[in-house]
């Protein structure tokens, strides 16, 4: 799981980038075997004026589904990348599990199908002609 944090309208600190790479770690360990890849993308919206500016977008790759992006916007950059990491994680776990039950029920479908027919009796499908010996 590859890990791609940009920055903008700010300098991006080493503490900052640390927070990022260990919520990350952390919040999508479970599935990290799906995910292709993670962007992160932080912004100060307002910039030195403060409030509610700090933007965190947090795209999820994963392979053969498509992929998961999360948005949040919050006082405080940490928290808003918390947020948006966790909520991520959240959505890649349900969509993983979706799709792995879409299989599971596909499957069992098919089995299903394949023990009926083996349960039915052949029918003869050409018409035989009876033959009657004299």
């Amino acid at each position: 799981m590859k890990t791609d944090i940009r920055a903008h309208n700010f300098t991006l600190s080493p503490a900052l980038r640390y927070h990022v790479n260990n919520r990350v770690a952390i919040s999508l360990r479970r599935h990290r075997d799906r995910i292709a890849r993670v962007s992160v993308r932080l912004a100060d919206i307002n910039g030195p004026r403060g409030g509610i500016d700090k933007h965190c977008q947090v795209q999820v790759t994963l392979f053969h589904l498509p992929e998961v992006l999360i948005e949040d916007v919050e006082g405080d950059m940490y928290q808003a990348i918390s947020r948006a990491v966790d909520r991520a994680s959240r959505l890649v776990a349900r969509r993983i599990e979706r799709a792995h039950d879409q299989l599971a029920s596909h499957v069992d479908s098919d089995f299903l199908n394949i023990e009926a027919s083996l349960w039915q009796p052949a029918t003869m499908t050409s018409s035989a002609s009876t033959h009657r010996s004299v």
